[in-house]
């Protein structure tokens, strides 16, 4: 139980495009993790494999919206599984580093600006 109050949901922060490139970049440092384990690593691949397998769940013939709809939420699953079942400490120091780098980029200096004639 006192795993469970150690482990938060990522809240989202920006726009939904924000957190997209946020949840690959999240994803992509805990598969080069050495601390995650390696069967844990087969999920997102999986996941991935799933869109180019030839044998889909619902075809995308016989039911055109719900073929594409169950890849999508095979590869939302899957990610989401990964990230909730990695260890959480990792989890929370990969995600303290992709912020940092989001905070230095939305600096704003405000200065004034002279032109030097040589």
């Amino acid at each position: 139980m006192a795993d469970k109050k150690d482990r938060q949901l990522i809240v989202p922060q920006g726009g939904m495009i924000r957190d997209f490139v946020l949840r690959l970049k999240l994803i992509g440092r805990l598969m080069g993790d050495k601390r995650v384990n390696f069967f844990l690593k087969l999920l997102p691949l999986a996941s991935v494999a799933y869109l180019f397998w030839p044998l889909d769940v619902v075809p995308a013939i016989a039911l055109p919206v719900i073929g594409v709809l169950d890849d999508a939420a095979i590869l939302w699953i899957g990610s989401t599984l990964f990230v909730e079942l990695c260890p959480p400490e990792v989890v929370r120091e990969h995600m303290q580093a992709l912020r940092s780098n989001l905070d230095e980029v939305n600096d704003v200096i405000d200065a004034d600006s002279t032109d030097v004639n040589d």
